[in-house]
């Protein structure tokens, strides 16, 4: 198990600090800062960083708003009594990397893995983005959804390299941070919470309910497309599976007002082109 030292956690905050992250003390094995007003007193300063860390093995808090980043947070169960409510009770939903994953497919939008990242002491994940320009984005508490929270302006992360409750942050991803995707910033600042589709249970996955909501997005003059579009994707998976995301694709259809009939056929007109060829 792991152990705060005074030479652990004083790299860790050098090394932050050289990326031009603005660190701070935290008790050490917890989270809670160490220090009052750490929003002013967050530094890069090598001396000062040299000085704080020698006294005791302090965990390290960088302070997201000065250092121009935007952490997406990802949380983990924190035992066998927390569930997802009842909006996110879907197959495959257990973290909240299953949720961005839902909220990225409904975007149509490729997971915004490709950053610098962080696996927390729980198993959850960092995902570290610089601050759009011209943006100032702040802390959000399940505004995407269920497990997923954001720091920034006004806001601080545990820093990989800290050690809490005997469990270590560490960089699972060593790369510059990538500017926060614009669809991600709009989705954190102008849109409502992401609620998910209920679709029956015995259809699999993440990739399922972005289909369905793909279909139950469309506006007038595209529902037949986006039907089209989605049954193609679904009978790409192959198996049993597509079938039952197929007959889901179907009721949303219907739901949003295209006729059964009608909607019937393009499934299985997509359905032909995958399974049948051309």
């Amino acid at each position: 198990m792991p152990q705060p030292t005074p030479d652990r956690q004083l790299t860790a905050a050098l090394d932050a600090a050289a990326r031009g992250w603005h660190v701070f003390p935290l008790v050490p094995g917890s989270k809670r800062p160490a220090i009052r007003g750490w929003q002013d007193r967050a530094t890069t300063d090598a001396e000062r960083i040299a000085r704080c860390w020698h006294a005791g093995p302090f965990n390290v808090g960088l302070a997201t708003g000065l250092s121009r980043l935007v952490v997406v947070d990802l949380d983990t169960p924190k035992g066998p009594d927390d569930l997802p409510p009842a909006d996110w009770a879907l197959p495959g939903i257990v973290e909240g990397t299953d949720v961005l994953a839902v909220v990225s497919e409904r975007l149509e939008q490729p997971y915004p893995d490709g950053t610098f990242t962080v696996r927390t002491g729980r198993g959850g994940t960092h995902l570290y983005f610089r601050s759009p320009t011209g943006r100032e984005l702040r802390n959000t508490g399940g505004k995407l959804g269920w497990k997923v929270d954001t720091r920034a302006s006004g806001g601080y992360v545990v820093a990989a390299g800290s050690v809490v409750d005997g469990r270590s942050y560490e960089t699972v991803r060593d790369t510059e941070p990538a500017v926060l995707p614009g669809w991600l910033a709009d989705a954190l600042t102008t849109r409502p919470a992401l609620s998910p589709v209920r679709i029956p249970s015995s259809v699999p996955g993440r990739r399922a309910v972005g289909l369905v909501k793909t279909v139950l997005d469309a506006g007038e003059g595209e529902r037949n497309n986006r039907l089209y579009w989605a049954a193609l994707r679904a009978y790409e998976t192959g198996g049993e599976a597509a079938d039952g995301i197929a007959a889901a694709l179907v009721d949303a259809a219907v739901s949003v007002g295209l006729a059964e009939g009608e909607a019937r056929s393009t499934v299985a007109s997509a359905e032909r082109r995958i399974r049948g060829g051309r």
